[in-house]
């Protein structure tokens, strides 16, 4: 059937559609060439919709108001702000650590601006983009010398690349961890080029295990943070301190990943003990990796701390190179850790210390200012409630630690067939500003630790769409 025989097929044509107002503004937001692809498939998808008898608005209005809509959502970032109500606080998946103003604004200036990422601007010559923050990390952890690499899984690969290629790493088998994404201690030995020597038991592990090991071949006596979960019961095991004496004796390295980068004795803030950097290396450990973006609060990036010989040999392996991070990183990291300089102020500046220690009578208060605008917008089929709960910090930091909270608990009415909660959890993720919490024991719990004051005019503002989205 020719168009000529149709005249419901007779589509206006490309160039005129683009001659309207509507299409030149949409030439001059998305470009000339992305406009006129995305018509031509728009009017194909048109023109095969008529010809099978669909009834469909042809005009040039309708034409172009699709196309700005699908243009738009073509252009859209798939990387989108969200309200983090799950209740972990380092949430992996979310993002973990939110950076402070201070490393906000340093990270848009380095977008703007070159910088001296490797050059000293003293001598006029190439530098170290290391010392950017080498005087910081080493004045708050003790160590004598620090390289900063893309996250700890990469700082973990890289040590174990340089220091023990085609030798033998002593692990307790109560450290063989494995943490998300399927990062496993005995993958990352094998791909760095070390052997794995696993000594004691699964819940017990003695010194003598180590001594009766550590020999000629040993390249590495390594001690794993439990990340994600905690051995309980008849357990046993060999600190950093009673493992120093034997490194010492048999001069073999000891290296500690401690995962979580805690800077700062977090007992002062009234939060749990978790070991610090420092009093690790303090403790007897040669070198030490762990993360930039958990407890420390800062911009994603694995660091290595500890004695300076064993960190040059670090840097000068190939791989180096490959896992250094930007500048942006270095951005961000560098007004993170000067925040350190006042630790008594930090509860207030760093972001990542200022959720975890929220008072519980902030986030009730946020629960009764939430619980009837929710309410309105879910209609009868729910009852919304504020009430008490418990988060956690998250990213294997204390993972078996909780800290009191307060949020809204959403429950189904009786009687309400299907899974009305599924379906509500996805409305929330389908709204502008997608908000995430969880489900369990018959409840949606949307944990308030995270919202921030500053966020609530935008979370309440599109609830109402809540409405509208019901069939979503």
């Amino acid at each position: 059937m020719s168009e000529a025989a149709v005249p419901s097929l007779r589509l206006p044509a490309v160039h005129a559609l683009l001659g309207e107002a509507a299409g030149q503004a949409l030439v001059l937001e998305y470009g000339h060439e992305q406009a006129v692809a995305a018509l031509r498939v728009l009017l194909d998808e048109l023109r095969t919709a008529l010809r099978g008898g669909g009834a469909e608005d042809v005009s040039a209005a309708a034409i172009l108001a699709r196309l700005g809509e699908r243009l738009a959502a073509a252009n859209a970032s798939r990387l989108r702000p969200v309200f983090n109500l799950t209740g972990t606080v380092l949430h992996t998946n979310l993002g973990r650590a939110l950076l402070p103003d201070e490393a906000v604004q340093a990270v848009v200036d380095a977008l703007r601006w070159p910088m001296n990422l490797e050059w000293d601007l003293e001598t006029g010559k190439r530098g170290d983009r290391d010392s950017l923050v080498e005087e910081q990390l080493c004045a708050l952890t003790g160590a004598e010398a620090v390289t900063v690499v893309n996250n700890n899984a990469a700082a973990v690969l890289l040590m174990l690349a340089a220091l023990a290629p085609n030798r033998e790493v002593i692990v307790s088998r109560g450290e063989l961890v494995e943490i998300g994404g399927a990062f496993r201690i005995p993958d990352i030995m094998a791909r760095a080029g070390a052997t794995l020597r696993e000594v004691g038991t699964t819940n017990r592990t003695h010194l003598k295990d180590y001594e009766e090991h550590a020999g000629a071949d040993t390249a590495m006596l390594l001690k794993v943070h439990c990340s994600n979960y905690a051995i309980t019961g008849f357990t046993k095991e060999v600190t950093v301190a009673e493992l120093a004496p034997l490194a010492r004796e048999r001069d073999i390295p000891l290296a500690v990943d401690l995962g979580s980068g805690t800077l700062v004795d977090l007992e002062r803030y009234g939060l749990p003990h978790e070991t610090t950097v420092k009093e690790t290396i303090a403790a007897g450990a040669d070198l030490v990796t762990f993360s930039g973006d958990k407890l420390l609060g800062g911009p994603q990036c694995g660091i290595i701390a500890g004695r300076a010989d064993l960190v040059a040999a670090i840097k000068k392996h190939p791989l180096k190179r490959a896992l250094r991070v930007s500048k942006l990183t270095l951005a961000a990291l560098e007004p993170v850790l000067n925040l350190y300089r006042a630790p008594d102020l930090l509860p207030q500046r760093l972001t990542t210390l200022r959720l975890l220690t929220r008072p519980a009578a902030e986030m009730r208060a946020l629960a009764d200012t939430l619980a009837a605008p929710l309410q309105d917008a879910l209609g009868d089929g729910y009852s919304v409630v504020t009430a008490p709960m418990n988060s956690q910090i998250g990213s294997g930091a204390l993972p078996v630690e909780l800290l009191p909270s307060y949020g809204l608990a959403v429950r189904a009415q009786p009687g309400v067939r299907g899974n009305p909660l599924g379906l509500l959890e996805r409305r929330l993720r389908a709204l502008p500003h997608p908000v995430v919490g969880r489900i369990a024991d018959d409840t949606l719990w949307l944990d308030l630790r995270c919202l921030q004051q500053d966020q609530l005019p935008i979370f309440v503002a599109q609830l109402p769409q809540l409405v509208e989205n019901k069939t979503a």
